[in-house]
This record gives structure tokens, sequence and C-alpha cells, in this order.
């Protein structure tokens, strides 16, 4: 009779627990480790004092938040991607990503565009739209979503957010 034992149960959990977190702050600290690149050093980048931040308000110990800075100096080089999409209902996608394989990456971006009927757009198409901010890119033109298209992003993504009449989504593709 499996699963009676109080312990397997408490041993079960945690791990459930402990998979959770472990992904969390894993995600975490490459947050951190791709901030740090260009200034390690909180007090002068904006861009890592948030990452740090957020990684904080989710208890994420210091030892890794450290470590996470210390790995941005010694990871080899990464590049940047500025990829521009046009998903359902001519809704305009910015993806800012980092990867040391510029093309295994575009390959896995679009297979994940093409299951979810995204079309790629040519580069500088949709970039004018966006205004970079310190946690990423915000919409230019300030208008409210419709149903439909918030529908079909949240379909798409994992969290979408409403300020200011503008709608902000975020997602991690690859974990």
């Amino acid at each position: 009779m499996s699963g009676h034992n109080k312990w397997s149960q408490i041993k079960n959990k945690k791990a459930k627990t402990d998979d959770g977190r472990g992904k969390l702050f894993s995600k975490l600290a490459k947050n951190i480790s791709i901030a740090a690149k260009d200034d390690p050093d909180p007090k002068f980048n904006p861009t890592l004092r948030s990452a740090v931040e957020q990684a904080r308000r989710q208890n994420m110990p210091q030892a890794n938040i450290e470590r996470a800075i210390k790995q941005a100096s010694e990871v080899g080089e990464q590049e940047e991607l500025l990829i521009e999409a046009y998903g359902p209902e001519g809704v305009g996608i910015l993806i800012e990503a980092f990867t040391d394989n510029r093309n295994r990456s575009m390959a896995e971006i679009k297979l994940i565009f093409k299951e979810r009927g995204v079309k790629l757009a040519e580069p500088g198409s949709l970039a004018w739209a966006f205004e970079k901010t310190v946690d990423g890119y915000v919409a230019k033109f300030k208008s409210p979503a419709s149903e439909e298209t918030k529908k079909a992003v949240s379909a798409l993504l994992e969290e979408v957010e409403e300020r200011d009449d503008v709608t902000q989504t975020y997602s991690s593709l690859a974990e």
C-alpha cells in the first residue's frame, strides 16, 4: 500500500517544491548573468539591479546571486538577438534573446513560431514601435488590447500584465 507512509508523502511534496524552486533559481541566475555582462556592479547597472531585486523577492540565496554575477565574466561570448514577428490578430512581438549559437536559437524560435501561427517580420519593421526600458521593451503606442487579442496572446505566452493601457507579456521560450 504505497503512499500511506507519512515520510514518503513529505519526501514527494518536498521534492516537487525543490524542483520548482531550482528551475526558478536557474532562470533568475541566467537573467543576472546576462545583465552582469555589461557591468558587474548593481549600483551602476540598472538592469542588473532589477534582476537582483527580482531574485531577492523570490528568496534566492545571496551566494547564488554572487555566483551568477561572477559567472558572467567567465561565460564565453554570447550574442544578442532581436527578433521581430507578427502574432495572432496582428500583434507585434519583439523578442530579445542572448545565445552562444545564433543558428540553433533561430531554428528553435522558428519552430516555436510555426507551431503557434506566428510569422517572422523583416528586421526593423517592428522595432520602431517599441521603447527599451529597464525591464525590457514597451510599446510606444498605448492602446488597450481587445479581448480576442488578449486570448490569442495568452495562448502564446506565460504571463500577461496590463499597466497604463499597455499590455506587456513575458515568456521564456527555452528553459
